[in-house]
Order: C-alpha cells, then sequence, then structure tokens
C-alpha cells in the first residue's frame, strides 16, 4: 500500500490521482490523503508576502516525516529550490507542454494591440515582471486562489484575462478559453512547470522507493528538472522571486536557458548554458554563477528589499 499526500484542489486531485493510476498499473495499491495548505488558505496575500519556503508543501512535508503518508505529489514549480534536509525529490513524470497561456472570456483579447488597456490576473512575480517588460500598456492584478476560484473572479470582473501555465489548463479542460499562448524563448516558464514531482522521506523503506520510482520517473524530465532546480537553488530562489529557467535535451546534450528579471521589468539577466546530460546540476550552477556575478546578485538584494519595504 502506497499512501499518497496531496493539496485538495481539483488540479491537485487530477495530478495526485494520475499518479495512482500509474502505480496501481503497475501492481501497487494506493491511498490518498488530501489537505489545504498555507498557501491554499491564505487566498488575500500575495505569496511573495506569505513567504516562499513551504507554502504549498510545509503541511504535506510534516506527514511524510511522521509516516502518515508514503509520498506527497507537487507541482514540480511550486517547489522550494532547497528542501529540508529529511525530504527528497524521488521522481519527475513526463513533462507537459511549459508555455504560459492568457485565458479569457473576451476572445478579442490581443497584447499586441497597445490602444487598450488589459488588467491581466496572476499571482506570480515572474509573470508580473515579464508582462511589464513586453507589454507595457497591460495592468497586473493580484490574483490567487484554485483555477476555478480564478476563473469564476475574472467573470465577475476583477479582470479581463488571466495568466496561467498552459499544463493546468489542459488538466482542467479549459483550453477553450486560450486566447494567447506565449513563446517560451520570450516569456521564459518558472523552474519545473509543466511536470509533477514526487516527495518522499529520506527514511522511505528504500525498496518502496525504488519501485515508486521506477514506475513514475521520467528520464528526460529529470535531467531537465536538475539543471532548472539547480540554477534556482543557486540563486537562493523560490516563488517569491522573479526567476525563471527552461532546460531542454537535444539528443545527449541538456540545453538551459535562464535567468532573473527586476520586479518592474526593467532589467533581464538571461543566459543560455549547454552541457552533457549527466552534468544536468552542473550545468544549472554554473549558469547561476555567472548570473549572480554579472548583476544578479545586487538585483536579488534589491527585490528583497523592495518586497521587505511593501510589508511595511
Amino acid at each position: 500500500m502506497i499512501t499518497i499526500g496531496s493539496r485538495k484542489s481539483k488540479l491537485a486531485m487530477w495530478q495526485t490521482e494520475t499518479v495512482a493510476r500509474a502505480l496501481n498499473g503497475d501492481g501497487m495499491e494506493t491511498q490518498i490523503n488530501s489537505m489545504e495548505t498555507k498557501g491554499d488558505k491564505i487566498l488575500h496575500t500575495s505569496i511573495a508576502k506569505i513567504g516562499s519556503k513551504g507554502v504549498f508543501t510545509e503541511e504535506l512535508e510534516v506527514q511524510l516525516a511522521a509516516g502518515i503518508t508514503d509520498i506527497a505529489v507537487h507541482s514540480a514549480k511550486d517547489m522550494q529550490s532547497q528542501l529540508p534536509e529529511e525530504f527528497k525529490l524521488i521522481a519527475f513524470t513526463e513533462r507537459e507542454k511549459v508555455n504560459d497561456v492568457l485565458v479569457s472570456a473576451d476572445k478579442t483579447i490581443d497584447l499586441t494591440d497597445t490602444s487598450r488597456t488589459f488588467r491581466i490576473g496572476t499571482s506570480s512575480v515572474r509573470r508580473r515582471a515579464l508582462l511589464r517588460r513586453y507589454y507595457p500598456h497591460v495592468e497586473t492584478v493580484e490574483m490567487r486562489g484554485n483555477l476555478q476560484t480564478r476563473i469564476r473572479k475574472m467573470r465577475d470582473g476583477d479582470c479581463d484575462a488571466l495568466m496561467l501555465a498552459y499544463a493546468g489548463v489542459k488538466r482542467m479542460e479549459y483550453e477553450g478559453m486560450i486566447v494567447m499562448e506565449f513563446d517560451e524563448k520570450k516569456i521564459i516558464p518558472p523552474v519545473g512547470q509543466g511536470c509533477i514531482a514526487i516527495e518522499a522521506s529520506i527514511s522511505l523503506d528504500g525498496d518502496k522507493t525504488a519501485r515508486i520510482r521506477d514506475c513514475l520517473n521520467n528520464e528526460e524530465s529529470e535531467a531537465c528538472l536538475l539543471a532548472e532546480r539547480a540554477f534556482l537553488k543557486k540563486l537562493e530562489g523560490g516563488c517569491s522571486i522573479p526567476a525563471f529557467g527552461l532546460a531542454v535535451l537535444e539528443n545527449d546534450e541538456i540545453i538551459l536557458n535562464a535567468g532573473l528579471a527586476s520586479l518592474d521589468g526593467q532589467k533581464i539577466l538571461c543566459r543560455e548554458e549547454r552541457g552533457l546530460r549527466q552534468d544536468a546540476e552542473l550545468i544549472g550552477f554554473r549558469l547561476g554563477d555567472y548570473i549572480l556575478e554579472n548583476g544578479g546578485r545586487e538585483m536579488l538584494s534589491e527585490i528583497r528589499q523592495q518586497q521587505a519595504e511593501s510589508l511595511e
């Protein structure tokens, strides 16, 4: 029996049930324990103000540590770059398309039309920064909550459109509301977007860990995520900084494009790093070092100072 911890939202449960079906198909029985995390409960405050470490994972990790659950299922983009030492990520699933998309009930929305002002709902500091960079005529509106809640708020007039991950929109069957798909080479997604990550306690039985990993882990996803997460770890980053990173595999080579934006989007630091697949983490660390040494350290300090001032 594999006990699985999950958030209660429809998207989280979709991901968890997908994982459970895969385990069932490999001969393992499963039981799901769902719960609300701090990030699910506090909806009137931005993620940056709540704090980036463990916003969506902390309560699930308590269950892992206590042995109540064997694994926790997460959106990889929600995972902090540095896990507490008693936990590890044991698998990454096959990745969905990574792009950000614009969702709206208004099919006439066109962000290239500078004669109109659009209000775009998002809870992401990265999305806000990149919208300010490439679409300065757009107004951003803080928008928290699960996908269904955000769409309801949009329909109630809180914003004109929502900027979301394609993966979640597809999984919740809202593809018909997509009015724009952003180019992932321009609007680079956050580390891990489109991938499901499986977390376990380091004390989980080794044979059970190996069997879960053998069933769920996609080696291509893992190589890319190791590079992306190493980059974010070097920046000591999480949901509260406008960092971005996307790795792809070409034959046995990893190509990582990653960087950092200022909160107002006026400054962008971005670089491409290439290397062999087996050096995935080294590639991420190397790119992170480059960003830090070429203005990123000062930019991060400025970002954190601005965020601290906003809390006062």
